[in-house]
């Protein structure tokens, strides 16, 4: 609930149009593009997976090691339906580790060079959307003091587009700072 309401209001601030649209390729994420300028910033942005393969394996232990000796003594006791229980728990906790999992192979990638600003988004179900930017007409804004609910914003022209809306409100204002720093050096 609380991913769609964030994604509805950054749908509702986004208003660039994006010049790319299609499946990430093997070359996904601007590696295509190659170097023929050099680049005054080139990051790629990630959500924050708190939990590495070997912690959720040790916590699937865990699960499956106390629904066996709970559904054991239940079925011990005459109430083997709740044995069906065990396994639906256990089902729904691997779904929701699933589910986050995917969650967080979106990234972002943002390339700045002299002549343009790159920006390439690949969601979790491999879509990718492309924008590009002139420097000279980019801006950066994020509202300070940063808060959760603080978006990068990049804004060229009049059309605003939305950047690490699944960081940490002091990455997001990282980012922010050297993103301007960035586009301020391309003006220099």
């Amino acid at each position: 609930m609380i991913m769609f309401r964030l994604m509805r209001r950054v749908s509702e601030i986004e208003t660039m149009a994006p010049i790319a649209k299609g499946r990430a390729g093997p070359a996904s994420g601007l590696d295509d593009l190659g170097g023929a300028s050099p680049s005054h910033f080139d990051a790629v942005l990630r959500p924050n997976r708190s939990l590495p393969p070997t912690g959720f394996a040790i916590v699937m232990s865990i699960v499956i090691g106390a629904n066996i000796l709970f559904g054991s003594y239940f079925y011990m006791l005459g109430a083997w339906p709740v044995i069906g229980f065990c396994g639906l728990d256990i089902f729904l906790v691997w779904l929701a580790f699933r589910v986050s999992y995917r969650q967080g192979r979106l990234r972002e990638r943002i390339r700045v060079t002299n002549n343009e600003m790159w920006v390439a988004r690949v969601l979790p179900s491999g879509h990718e959307t492309r924008w590009r930017l002139q420097p000279f007409w980019t801006d950066v804004s994020i509202d300070r003091p940063v808060r959760h609910e603080s978006q990068v914003r990049v804004t060229s022209k009049g059309e605003t587009l939305v950047l690490g809306s699944f960081l940490s409100p002091p990455e997001r204002g990282r980012f922010a700072d050297a993103l301007r720093a960035a586009i301020a050096a391309t003006r220099s």
